[in-house]
């Protein structure tokens, strides 16, 4: 009998709901998207209501012959790509690429890659639902529209290589917006004054902080004021006045969300957005545990959904009921009231299997996978427990004149912090000792006034920019991962100290943008435009009328910004006064791709150029080390580049020597690898690279002689988590000169190589430039 095929994004992921299905099931990947808009060209008919002109995606040509010859010989082929939009318009390709007829084909969504999901989604089969690709394909058209006609003319006026992006230009503009206001920012001087208190001959000490005099809120402008304050109260006694006992609930936390997830992967891993979406989408497809093979421990990771399915429910309230004790279970399970636009139909994210704790699956996971599903599995946990009890204490204390406050918690019952305590930021407050009105207390230590100065709002983290962006409705949780790492490598910010930093050129660009393309630039427009795709997914606007309207205002835009942009090749940006130390003309600022550089404005009679040292773009002092230069005996510094850390003779430039360091800036030097040279017969030395080590000779420079590591000195590889679609061998991840990238493991027989897996890439943006 023939079988059935079914098709999914990855290896990992089909070799997981493989298990469930029986003998007439074949299972192949896809390996992600296999048609999209041309690199390079436009790809976009203009002239006849924007008909996108797709192709197959280089390197995929094999697989899609593969596919072809499956479907060919199958009795029906259905399309599993994951349950969002990105999924249907990949369900939607595969369907026009292998011509498969309507009544051959299946579209099957499942949120969690279990048995029950995977039978249910099998026996209750759909069409491709054209409305969700629709609002796909508007997406993806818009952003090529912005990104290939809007590109060229930054190139044009401002720098060639520069790209802007329908989302990534308005998220640059909320980094360059506060940038603006801390510049902008004027801090005022204000002082403060706690004292010490404790019961009038022995007892715990307590602290309060002085609020109010003769009867009004008190203001300590400066340190005379603080400091003649502070000696009338010296003389004061200090007693309890009115003592306020109340009671404090704190409600579980909901499930996580991708933001949230996002958020909380920044605040309490520290891994970046992208590292989040990448362990995420390994645990969602699939990780082998043991004699149990290839098991899916979390829900899909793309949703803004705090749904969660009976059956969940269920298992968890029963786990909480067995672990922690009926007190800990609330009578009704708990609902979380949804943001407004999410998409009701997913779920939250969650441990697939509730039962599987952290610490029973620890073996099978990486370091890094185990944190993230321990944070899941806990907040999922705690989502349904009883909330937490706190007794609150507010006093008011006197001092002739003044009066200061303290406040106490004391947690009565744990609640939810059973299983979330330390994973929530909640802030901690001492208790207080028992105090009743009238009771005397005495002054423990001198009182010292502090000194503060109000502070500027704080630099936007990953974690508060995803949070900005999806409080503003700018893009979807999907894509703000790739939102943040696109701003980043188009250098119109830096991300310094895990804070985003705007660059000159990213202000450049951008106030260029607002002034010419105020409706594109617009926060309320990009939100709206986010809100009309998820209408174009419910049926209830036209998408083509949405692309016309779009297209319309921004053609006019761009062909006024075209005259009226200025050109900054002609009209350069003045340097603030500062001249070349060689011909003595005045210094401009020069914009490009990669940032900005002062330059001589008699080029091309002189060429001389400098580092731009904005404030937040100087580099870092070199710090000297304890270390000695291996060629001449001076101290070395440790000094920042584009490659990060390394070691340098301060003797420089006389000598030129550097070193890699390691993560404590430690030098990373040459190590004997036991192998002699086979040009010279010296010592062959493990030496580093930002490519990783490798084989040099001891006689360098003169002689010359690089090797890749031998198989038994070469580090053990990181497997990826997903196989090579060629071989089916595992995919291991290697290190690049522009970065890590995935290369099979059957090196050199299968030479297979690809992107780091589970990229969240769901919606890219385009950069409009030719590749």
């Amino acid at each position: 009998m023939a079988k059935s095929l079914v098709i999914v994004e990855s290896p990992a992921k089909a070799r997981t709901i493989n298990k469930f299905l029986g003998k007439g099931y074949v299972v192949k990947a896809s390996m992600g998207h296999i048609r999209d808009l041309p690199k390079g060209k436009f790809g976009i008919d203009l002239e006849h209501d924007f008909a996108p002109m797709y192709q197959t995606i280089r390197g995929r040509g094999d697989a899609l012959a593969e596919l072809k010859k499956a479907a060919r010989g199958a009795e029906m082929v259905y399309l599993a790509p994951d349950p969002d939009r990105e999924g249907e318009a990949i369900a939607w390709h595969l369907r026009e690429a292998l011509d498969l007829p309507p009544e051959k084909t299946a579209r099957v969504t499942f949120h969690e890659i279990t048995k029950n999901a995977v039978k249910a989604a099998f026996d209750h089969p759909a069409a491709i639902s054209m409305d969700r690709v629709n609002a796909q394909q508007t997406r993806r058209i818009l952003d090529r529209i912005v990104g290939y006609k809007l590109s060229p003319l930054l190139w044009e006026k401002i720098a060639r290589g520069l790209s802007a992006g329908r989302v990534q230009s308005v998220a640059v503009r909320l980094v360059v917006e506060r940038e603006q206001e801390i510049r902008a920012f004027k801090p005022e001087e204000y002082w403060t004054l706690d004292a010490h208190l404790g019961a009038a001959g022995g007892g715990p000490e307590f602290l309060a902080e002085l609020k109010r005099r003769d009867g009004a809120p008190v203001e300590l402008k400066n340190g005379e004021q603080a400091a003649a304050a502070a000696a009338d109260l010296e003389r004061q006694k200090f007693v309890v006045g009115d003592v306020a006992r109340t009671k404090k609930t704190l409600r579980a936390p909901p499930p996580f969300t991708t933001s949230l997830l996002q958020q909380a992967g920044s605040t309490r891993l520290r891994f970046s957005a992208s590292r989040t979406m990448r362990i995420a989408q390994g645990l969602y497809e699939g990780v082998e545990l043991g004699d149990e093979g290839s098991v899916g421990l979390i829900t899909y990771m793309r949703t803004d959904s705090y749904n969660v399915s009976n059956d969940a429910i269920g298992a968890v309230r029963k786990l909480i009921g067995d672990a922690h004790g009926k007190e800990y279970l609330p009578e009704k399970p708990n609902v979380f009231v949804q943001r407004k636009g999410a998409q009701l139909a997913h779920e939250a994210i969650r441990p697939t299997y509730v039962e599987k704790t952290p610490d029973s699956v620890a073996k099978y996971l990486t370091s890094e996978q185990l944190k993230l599903y321990q944070m899941i599995w806990n907040r999922f946990v705690a989502s349904q427990m009883a909330p937490a009890q706190y007794d609150l204490t507010d006093a008011k204390i006197d001092a002739g004149r003044w009066q200061f406050s303290a406040r106490g918690r004391r947690l009565v019952f744990a609640g939810h912090l059973a299983v979330s305590k330390g994973d929530e930021a909640e802030e901690t407050t001492a208790e207080l000792p028992p105090l009743e009105a009238g009771q005397a207390l005495e002054l423990r230590r001198k009182l010292e006034p502090a000194q503060h100065f109000t502070q500027p709002p704080p630099r936007y983290s990953e974690a508060t920019l995803v949070k900005a962006l999806e409080k503003k409705g700018i893009g979807r949780p999907s894509t703000y991962a790739t939102i943040l790492q696109t701003i980043v490598t188009r250098g119109y910010v830096k991300l310094i100290e895990r804070a985003f930093h705007a660059t000159q050129l990213g202000e450049t660009v951008t106030g260029m943008l607002v002034e010419h393309f105020p409706h594109l630039m617009d926060v309320e427009f990009t939100a709206g435009l986010e809100t009309r795709l998820d209408e174009i997914e419910e049926a209830k606007v036209d998408w083509l009328e949405t692309l016309r309207s779009f297209y319309g205002d921004f053609e006019k835009d761009l062909a006024k910004a075209a005259k009226a942009m200025r050109d900054f090749k002609k009209d350069p940006i003045p340097s603030d006064g500062q001249v070349c130390d060689k011909c003595g003309s005045p210094m401009i600022v020069k914009l490009h791709s990669r940032g900005s550089f002062l330059a001589c404005s008699a080029y091309p009679n002189c060429k001389n150029t400098r580092s731009l040292d904005r404030p937040d773009e100087v580099r870092a002092a070199p710090i000297e080390t304890q270390h000695v230069c291996p060629k001449c005996g001076s101290k070395m510094v440790l000094r920042s580049g584009r490659a990060g850390k390394f070691l340098a003779c301060s003797a420089y430039p006389k000598c030129k020597s550097t070193c890699s360091v390691d993560e404590k800036g430690d030098p990373l030097l040459p190590k004997p690898a036991g192998i002699k040279c086979d040009k010279c017969g010296g010592e062959m030395l493990i030496r580093q690279s930002r490519r990783g080590p490798f084989l040099g000779c001891e006689n360098y420079p003169t002689c010359r002689n690089p090797k890749p590591l031998p198989e038994h000195l070469a580090p053990k590889p990181v497997l990826a988590g997903v196989d090579c679609a060629k071989c089916g061998k595992p995919m291991i991840i290697r290190q690049g000169r522009f970065g890590k990238y995935l290369a099979c493991s059957g090196y050199p027989e299968c030479k297979e190589k690809g992107r780091l897996p589970a990229e969240p890439q769901p919606e890219p943006e385009p950069s409009g430039k030719a590749e």
